[in-house]
């Protein structure tokens, strides 16, 4: 078969003589409107606005699965969000007002049905050291502020930049994560007031110092709340098969919490005596709808917008990181099987910021617990989202008084819990076994994160992953073939401008070193995409070798790299061949070169 079969074949052959290999300008207008066509189309209105293609189909033998799935999931959250609030320094009606307004938001924007937004652990003991440095309201500017940025990111179709956080980053930092929250409740579960920080170093640090005021009921309380959980969870994955005990583990941060609450409302009520630390006063009735604050007081000092997002520093970037991080993950884990459109899930996750900051709500974005307990309760749509936030809302209006009462020592047990679910420190030995140089993101991610904070840690394992994936596109593995005059060299992946001198030399040194060789072949079968800087180098290639009488060929390189270089100067045209083999090429260079000897 000759050259221009092949080209049939894979698009790529010698060129004719009238072939143009110009490049043609981008027609940025005809693109432009080619996306505003399609996101003004039917398909594209679906696609932003999930809800429309779900809700038509949907039957009335839904409607119990996603009432109790979305009751399942509220008798969660309560607890979880308060717990939350207790986490990031704030009242406890913060975990609730961050409880509803991102379900009712997901049930239009979502396009997950057993995702569930709210507050996490994780953001909020981001958001503690946010209220840490100023009041409440940077918390709800971060909110907006996060929304705002995740939004945009979502419309500028950039979701493929979380691809550059790898695999060993992202479950480092849960399990940093997980490890720091933990940590932090530990003075909690024994009832020590004193010395508040979730900062994994200092938590430590005031345990011993302020052991002295450990509260022997609030421990025994808090223990067997714990140990109660765990059972439970492990309970339920040995009998699978039993309705009434899988209900019993999904509702049971609800029943230690309530449980908790029955004994410190007992105790208060028919003993006169408080045998806990309690949550205390809860701020009763709907949050009112008013706009984020853009501006703030504290301590008699005002603070305009820019002075609140130079305040909030690497939270800025950290924050919607971090949300997206967690949102997508959890999508992608119970999406099996089916496609995630991770640009309509960033669109959402915005949305559902936004507008909860209008509730004075703290950052949000989706559980890995509710959405495991919204699975598992067997939700069919989106629609449990909106009993979800409707129990939540009435809960903020007809039990905070209830709320009062609540040990802090069980709500410390139900985090501790729900962050032993989510340690996966078995993943460090997957790693070892598969590529333990994916050991260097883990370790540094883990270890800043332990360190310096949740926020670093994420932007340093952030900045190894790129760096990592910079040096080795930078540095290609070139593999050498040596046939009698021949040098066969073929680069394992596409050469672009950071790998091109590198490549260069690599080359030039292995001809240098093989006296012999007459001909140099560069295969393009992994050549795919160039830049100047990729050109001129092999185009200094040819020229060296030339001088030196020894004559290289480009050999089955596709379109994109040929026509560049035959731009950069046209000289360069006989230097490509093409073939179905190498073997069919140095065969026919071999007879050219007889050829070429009888001539003489």
């Amino acid at each position: 078969m000759n050259g221009h079969a092949a080209r049939s074949e894979n698009g790529n052959g010698p060129l004719k003589d009238d072939e143009d290999y110009s490049e043609e300008f981008p027609d940025f207008k005809r693109v432009i409107g080619n996306k505003v066509s399609r996101m003004c189309s039917l398909e594209g209105l679906y696609r932003r606005l999930p809800v429309l293609k779900w809700l038509p189909k949907y039957k009335t033998g839904y409607i119990i699965a996603d009432f109790v799935a979305g009751l399942t999931v509220a008798l969660t959250v309560i607890p979880q969000g308060i717990a939350d609030a207790a986490l990031a320094g704030l009242e406890p009606q913060y975990g609730l007002y961050a409880g509803f307004m991102g379900c009712f938001v997901y049930f239009f924007f979502g396009s997950t049905k057993d995702l569930t937004i709210g507050p996490t652990a994780i953001l909020s003991i981001l958001t503690f050291t946010i209220v840490g440095k100023l009041n409440a309201d940077l918390a709800v500017f971060s909110t907006l502020i996060s929304g705002g940025i995740i939004l945009a990111l979502g419309i500028l179709n950039l979701g493929f930049l979380m691809q550059f956080l790898s695999v060993p980053t992202i479950t480092a930092f849960m399990n940093a994560a997980t490890v720091t929250i933990a940590s932090g409740q530990i003075r909690r579960l024994l009832g020590i007031s004193s010395g508040k920080t979730n900062e994994f170093i200092n938590a430590w640090v005031n345990l011993f110092t302020y052991i002295e005021e450990t509260r022997w009921e609030d421990t025994v309380l808090g223990v067997v709340s714990l140990v109660l959980l765990i059972a439970a969870k492990k309970w339920s994955m040995r009998n699978k098969k039993s309705i009434g005990i899988r209900y019993l583990s999904i509702s049971r941060n609800a029943i230690i919490v309530f449980g908790g609450i029955l004994i410190a409302y007992i105790s208060q009520k028919f003993y006169n005596y408080q045998p806990f630390l309690i949550t205390g006063e809860i701020a009763s009735g709907f949050p009112s709808w008013t706009a984020p604050p853009l501006s703030t007081s504290h301590n008699g000092t005002d603070y305009s917008f820019t002075d609140m997002i130079s305040t909030l520093g690497l939270s800025t970037f950290s924050l919607p990181l971090i949300s997206v991080i967690e949102a997508v993950a959890i999508a992608k884990s119970f999406n099996r099987g089916k496609a995630l459109d991770v640009t309509q899930e960033m669109i959402a996750l915005g949305l559902c910021n936004i507008f909860s900051s209008f509730v004075r709500s703290i950052p949000i974005t989706g559980s890995f617990t509710r959405s495991a307990v919204n699975n598992a309760s067997g939700v069919k749509t989106q629609f449990g989202g909106i009993y979800t936030g409707a129990v939540v809302l009435l809960s903020l209006g007809l039990l905070t008084r209830t709320f009062e009462y609540i040990p802090k020592t069980s709500l410390a047990a139900v985090i501790i819990a729900a962050m032993f679910t989510m340690m996966n420190f078995g993943e460090v030995l997957t790693i070892w076994r598969t590529k333990k140089i994916d050991l260097v993101p883990f370790l540094g991610t883990f270890i800043i994160s332990l360190l310096f904070g949740l926020d670093m840690g994420i932007l340093v394992g952030a900045g190894i992953d790129i760096l990592m994936s910079v040096y080795r596109t930078s540095r290609p593995h070139i593999t050498y073939i040596i046939d009698d005059m021949f040098l066969i060299i073929k680069p394992r992946q596409n050469v672009i401008y950071s790998s091109a001198e590198y490549v260069k030399e690599k080359i030039i040194k292995k001809i240098n070193e093989n006296d012999h060789l007459k001909y140099v072949v560069i295969d393009g079968h992994n050549m795919c995409w160039t830049d100047l800087t990729t050109i001129k180098n092999f185009a200094t290639i040819v020229d060296d070798c030339n001088l030196v009488d020894r004559t290289v060929y480009f050999w089955n390189w596709g379109d994109e790299m040929r026509n560049g270089i035959l731009r950069y100067d046209t000289k360069y045209k006989a230097v490509f061949k093409y073939s179905d083999s190498l073997k069919e090429l140095t065969e026919t260079l071999r007879h050219e070169d007889d050829k070429f000897v009888t001539n003489l």
